[in-house]
């Protein structure tokens, strides 16, 4: 095996990983990608930066046909999307859990949600939004009131009515309520008759595992760092020739 070094931002601050193949030797994290990577001392081994390069523009493989100094993000032409290079490296990690199967993952970070449709190993499409970031610049409660969430779920075209009776109110679930039910009401095509994956951190995932469980929707959640490894793996196996 070979020593390399892997540095990006995963949504919340940069992040270095030190490597031997698929071996995750250490780890470091800092303001920035450069600044994770300079935290890991002294290592050795070429750098991949993830979210470098050129975006792809889907549908595409999650695992590059070859794996250079960079994985890039990917881009979507109809409607006008992209998805970052930990977004995609997280979905190259979950590609890496059993059971392998196709269907809708829904990635939450810290300022958006993106639903994407997965097939044969390729990001077939995507839809994001910015619920995440309305529900921080609002106020919202990490918990959704389930009532407010079936309200805007079946009305969506009220949703500016419904956050000023939330904000009113002073109900910061029931605000996060209303948001997760117009995200729902317009990603309908991803998760109707779908498992959905939801990769995120449990405070990011609680409320939209129970909105979605609540619709009869089958979930299944993956923390982040549980998806690093396997994530690793594949692209060290590409750059290997060994996948």
């Amino acid at each position: 095996m070979s020593l390399w070094r892997l540095c990006g931002h995963d949504g919340t601050g940069g992040r270095a990983l030190a490597l031997d193949g698929a071996r995750i030797l250490g780890e470091a994290h800092g303001e920035t990608a450069e600044a994770a990577l300079a935290a890991l001392g002294s290592t050795s081994g070429p750098v991949f930066r993830i979210g470098d390069g050129v975006a792809v523009p889907l549908p595409a493989a999650l695992l590059p046909a070859t794996v250079g100094s960079g994985l890039p993000g990917l881009t979507q032409e109809t409607p006008p999307d992209c998805l970052d290079g930990w977004t995609r490296l997280m979905l190259i990690g979950l590609a890496g859990v059993p059971p392998y199967r196709d269907g809708i993952a829904c990635v939450a970070t810290p300022t958006l949600a993106h639903w994407v449709h997965l097939s044969a190993g390729e990001a077939v499409s995507c839809q994001s939004f910015l619920t995440p970031r309305l529900a921080t610049a609002l106020g919202a409660a990490e918990e959704a009131d389930a009532e407010a969430l079936a309200d805007t779920l079946s009305r969506p075209e009220r949703l500016a009515a419904h956050l000023r009776v939330a904000e009113v109110r002073g109900a910061p679930a029931a605000l996060t309520g209303h948001l997760l039910g117009a995200e729902l009401a317009a990603a309908r095509p991803y998760w109707l008759g779908q498992e959905v994956s939801l990769i995120g951190p449990k405070a990011a995932t609680g409320a939209r595992a129970a909105a979605l469980e609540a619709q009869g929707v089958p979930v299944t959640r993956h923390d982040p760092d549980s998806l690093l490894a396997p994530a690793v793996a594949a692209l060290a196996a590409r750059r290997d020739g060994t996948a």
